[in-house]
């Protein structure tokens, strides 16, 4: 199976540090965030990836590609296990880049990986949403399709508050965390949201969403929105919604992309010791 990453935003909600480089290599301590995302990917079974990239994301490509220059003087300095780690990066996987030209929308996005996916289900994976989980959440959707052969996108249980950032689902609960989609709104006021259920960006799709992007036409935001295409596929075929296990963070929030760097803090080996300590003088 394929995985699909949109990599085409500006980031302007963390402006001014996303003015220079892409959202997707803000660090989560020393690693991108576009790495953790890949690398869910591989612990998935993922081999070949696509990811969707604009002007000005060079540095996603430089980042998984190898740096002979950097390795040479890391080599010479004998730092062999920062050496090690930077030749792991170049190898984790097969990765394919192609560009959104224009920026309109993540069903737009998702349309321009047509060609590279071909006739068979994919997985998207979008790399603001960071899911710590022990069975990776992209995988639970492969898990999820292996045994019911539909498209299957994972939600969660969203503040009322937050409900209008969301494409939210109305679905009849059919097993643990397990929903048969009725219906998908795209970012609907709170007064009008079917349920609480938040689509997050992990998604299971059969290559039809292809005939469905091509035909729907600009939604909320003036954008082609993967949701609509969502919910006219859902019109003709079952989709299932994965209440998923794990901790999801959305890194384009700056108080989220805080909570996920100390969580990844508190798991780093060089500094959870010292976070750790530092976070209990605020304790008490």
């Amino acid at each position: 199976m394929k995985a699909v990453i949109p990599a085409a935003g500006l980031g302007t909600r963390f402006l001014p540090a996303t003015k220079s480089q892409p959202k997707e290599m803000l660090p989560l301590v020393d690693k991108p965030s576009i790495q953790f995302v890949v690398e869910e990917c591989v612990e998935s079974g993922i081999d070949d990836i696509l990811i969707i990239t604009g002007r000005g994301k060079r540095a996603i490509e430089d980042h998984f590609d190898r740096s002979v220059e950097l390795e040479e003087v890391l080599d010479n300095k004998g730092k062999e296990e920062l050496k090690e780690i930077i030749e792991n990066i170049a190898d984790l996987v097969d990765i394919h880049y192609i560009r959104q030209k224009q920026a309109l929308g993540l069903g737009h996005a998702v349309l321009r990986a047509k060609k590279h996916v071909g006739c068979e289900p994919f997985t998207v994976l979008l790399g603001d949403d960071i899911v710590f989980s022990k069975t990776p959440c992209v995988k639970q959707l492969i898990d999820l399709y292996a045994s019911h052969q539909c498209s299957a996108i994972a939600v969660e249980k969203v503040p009322e508050e937050m409900i209008s950032n969301y494409g939210v689902i109305d679905g009849e609960k059919i097993g643990q965390r397990l929903y048969d989609i009725k219906h998908l709104v795209e970012k609907p006021p709170p007064n009008k949201a079917p349920s609480d259920l938040g689509i997050i960006g992990r998604y299971l799709l059969t290559p039809d969403i292809f005939d469905q992007l091509e035909e729907t036409g600009k939604g909320a935001g003036g954008e082609i929105q993967l949701t609509d295409a969502m919910k006219a596929l859902n019109e003709k075929k079952k989709m299932l919604g994965l209440e998923f296990e794990g901790k999801r963070y959305d890194l384009g929030n700056k108080f989220e992309y805080l909570k996920a760097s100390i969580e990844y803090g508190l798991k780093h080996p060089e500094v959870r010791e010292g976070l750790n300590d530092y976070l209990k003088k605020f304790g008490g």
